[in-house]
């Protein structure tokens, strides 16, 4: 039941960013370049008890290429965690993680996110009963503390025997403003070794380091560094579909090959999440198609003339009209 034993270190996964890593996202990266482990966006699991569940089920869907998938979910409240982990087990994941790090004030609100870092007895109320709900490996991604270091909390956390414990290497207060802390990382795979001392290292939490991994070459070199057993990847992976074979391939995609990729990726978001129509079937799958444009950002970078293509597709509204800008830009290009 526990994939992640089967998983060969060091083990590299796809961060949970809330309308980045939805369906067809993961979907690129399943045929680009895929990580050991692929995880959803991070879920309400209030939400999914809801009567507008159907709306945040689209958010869980998945298919197989993208295996091993885990579901992220959020909540204050251990009956919501266990009904909405039944949900997960019912919908086939691989494994279930609960988001304990997300800054999000409306996060916070629900007591989820960073809030269960100064509520540590309501987070292992919400741990025990997404373990109830869901028969899989149940993981938990969180940071280093609120205000401060938490070392009280981590140890809390590795305390759980859990089999597999994401730190971003950051408090809340810290946000993203600052450089993550890795410097500590040897302290936590030092404190994890401590508390699980009478368990076999094979079945020890692992830990997974979060925080300013920028390419597959810097995120092995963390782990050597910092003795972590693998690195999980947010906004480095933007506009990189193919990030995860960059070792096999140190080949850097052309401007071309960059825009052709990207334009797969809006046509899949389009025909997915832009359908017409008033069923409710269309309202709960529709997305804005200008949730794309934080890809064009990062697609469309790293060479000369790339600003101006950006600012073109900043002013799009529809994938014809980004195509077109796109085919026109390909063809000035030769």
């Amino acid at each position: 039941m526990n994939f992640w034993k089967k998983l060969k270190e060091p083990i590299f996964v796809i961060a949970p960013m809330a309308n980045v890593t939805d369906y067809v996202f993961r979907t690129m990266f399943a045929k680009y370049g895929k990580p050991d482990v692929m995880w959803t966006e991070f879920v309400s699991a209030d939400g999914l008890c809801s009567e507008g569940k159907d709306k945040l089920l689209n958010d869980l869907k998945f298919s197989s290429k993208e295996r091993p998938i885990v579901a992220q979910l959020f909540t204050g409240h251990p009956d919501k965690m266990y009904e909405a982990a039944k949900i997960v087990a019912k919908l086939g994941f691989d494994g279930l993680d609960i988001n304990m790090g997300c800054p999000d004030r409306s996060v916070e609100k629900q007591g989820g996110g960073s809030a269960m870092i100064r509520s540590p007895k309501a987070a292992l109320d919400v741990l025990e009963a997404a373990k109830k709900g869901f028969a899989g490996p149940v993981s938990v991604k969180t940071r280093i503390g609120y205000n401060s270091v938490d070392w009280r909390w981590l140890r809390l956390l590795l305390e759980q025997n859990l089999p597999v414990l994401t730190v971003h290497l950051r408090t809340r207060k810290e946000m993203s403003d600052v450089p993550a802390h890795w410097d500590l990382m040897p302290e936590i795979v030092k404190l994890r070794d401590e508390v699980q001392v009478n368990l076999a290292p094979e079945n020890r939490t692992l830990i997974i380091g979060n925080g300013d991994v920028l390419s597959m070459s810097d995120a092995k070199e963390k782990i050597k560094k910092y003795g972590c057993d693998g690195v999980m990847i947010g906004r480095g992976v933007f506009g990189k579909p193919w990030f995860f074979s960059q070792l096999k391939s140190q080949k850097e995609k052309t401007p071309e090959e960059r825009l052709k990729i990207m334009l797969e990726h809006a046509k899949f978001f389009d025909k997915l999440y832009c359908k017409k129509g008033n069923s409710k079937a269309v309202r709960n799958s529709h997305k804005n198609f200008a949730v794309m444009k934080k890809h064009f950002k990062a697609y469309v970078s790293g060479w000369d003339g790339a600003k101006e293509l950006r600012v073109q597709l900043m002013e799009v509204n529809t994938y014809k009209e980004v195509e077109k800008v796109v085919k026109e830009y390909i063809k000035k290009l030769y």
